[in-house]
């Protein structure tokens, strides 16, 4: 059945010329329309439930993004439309007026599901290589969000081709007349896009790296590279975004070298004070001798400097003639060895307590060492444990913190003085 029988139908039962062929045409578009409507009902109802059921309940997880970005959804709209294409070709001449404009209509909603679709297509991809990449996981993202901007850009060129009756060919060659108007507008995305090449080529940054930026107050874990942007969740749990382009441009601390090497470091010093520093006393060399783990320092220490005195004729009546043991020296060592037998400092990486120039705050004692455990809390922790053992133990040394006055120190030597006055 075609226009003309339906024409035919309507003039037997009374209608106008003129009114009966409205009535035909109208009769025919919502039918096609109708026709249109029962195929996207059957492709919703039916097909695609199966389609995704297959997908989730198989062994390739990798396929699931196409599911989560509803790919075959959108794709699924071809059918609605090549069944409008079909019908029209059938039941509507090709000359006239509605089947030229279902014509156009339909090869816009082509070219808008396919853009759609090949949208859906890209994140899917994206999706799909941050599954199965173990490495670089960001770096796709660049390409996929360039491939989008093109399939967009086309899309708008072939609907203003469709809509005005031009050649698409005409407008991307007026477009390249423009060249100098389009660098203007997408500088940043033209940007992004060769930073994130640059990104991926170097490997400087990957998702979930560690990041440092302090000058766009950034300090945590990057969530996402894009063409445009990267995402760094902060520590805080604040996001904060960064120009693709600007890691480039500018320098950033990279925390990936520490999570791969496989330990973290701690690098702390105690400001010892200078005037509690001294050569040590028999009895002093005897009471540090119970503690354990400094056996093996002192015997051997002390054999050698006796030796050393005893071959130079060294006159032990003054300290300072030949040498003496220390307590920063013997606290150094107690710092060693106590460092060595912690079971979360990592042994096998650098491993230093040094002493710095002193300066006007005492003398620095720097612990220079990694911990096993890398991540923060954990790493606070440890460093917190070990500093609140050494603090405590420095007076069994002789040894005091360098602390600038207090108000309670300032009180004690004025009420101190008061009494002297008042005697």
């Amino acid at each position: 059945m075609n226009k003309h029988s339906i024409t035919s139908l309507l003039l037997d039962v009374g209608f106008e010329p003129k009114a009966a062929e409205l009535a035909a045409m109208a009769i025919i578009v919502l039918g096609i329309l109708l026709l249109a409507l029962l195929a996207t009902w059957f492709v919703h109802r039916s097909i695609l439930p199966i389609v995704v059921n297959i997908i989730h309940k198989n062994r390739l997880h990798w396929d699931d993004p196409l599911i989560e970005h509803r790919f075959f959804h959108k794709i699924s709209w071809f059918v609605p439309l090549s069944v409008i294409s079909v019908s029209k070709d059938i039941l509507l001449p090709a000359d006239s007026i509605t089947s030229i404009v279902l014509s156009r209509l339909l090869l816009v909603g082509v070219v808008i599901v396919a853009t759609l679709s090949i949208s859906a297509l890209l994140s899917s991809i994206n999706s799909i290589y941050a599954k199965v990449s173990r490495r670089n996981r960001g770096a796709i993202r660049g390409y996929t969000d360039a491939a989008r901007i093109i399939t967009y850009l086309f899309c708008g060129i072939f609907l203003i081709s469709i809509l005005t009756g031009r050649s698409p060919w005409g407008l991307l060659s007026l477009l390249g007349g423009l060249t100098a108007i389009i660098m203007l507008v997408f500088k940043d995305t033209l940007l992004g896009f060769v930073a994130n090449i640059q990104l991926a080529a170097t490997d400087m940054v990957r998702i979930g790296d560690w990041i440092e930026m302090p000058k766009y107050g950034a300090d945590g874990d990057v969530i996402e590279i894009s063409i445009h942007c990267v995402r760094v969740q902060n520590w805080d749990k604040t996001v904060t975004t960064i120009p693709t382009y600007a890691l480039i441009s500018n320098s950033f601390k990279n925390w990936r070298g520490m999570t791969e090497s496989g330990g973290r470091r701690i690098k702390r010093a105690i400001n010892i004070d200078l005037g509690t520093i001294h050569f040590m006393s028999d009895q002093q060399l005897q009471d540090l001798k119970k503690i354990k783990i400094l056996e093996p320092y002192l015997l051997p220490k002390q054999n050698e400097i006796e030796e050393y005195n005893r071959r130079h004729g060294a006159d032990e009546e003054i300290p300072v003639n030949g040498r003496r043991q220390t307590n920063i020296g013997i606290f150094r060592a107690y710092v060693q060895e106590y460092l060595r037998q912690h079971p979360q400092i990592h042994p096998n990486m650098t491993f230093l307590v040094r002493q710095l120039a002193p300066t006007e705050t005492g003398l620095p004692l720097e612990i220079y060492v990694f911990s096993r455990d890398q991540v923060w809390a954990n790493y606070e922790a440890i460093q917190a444990d070990i500093f609140d053992h050494l603090l405590a133990a420095l007076p069994y040394f002789g040894l005091q913190v360098f602390q600038n006055p207090s108000s309670s120190d300032l009180r004690t030597v004025f009420h101190r003085d008061k009494q002297g006055a008042g005697c």
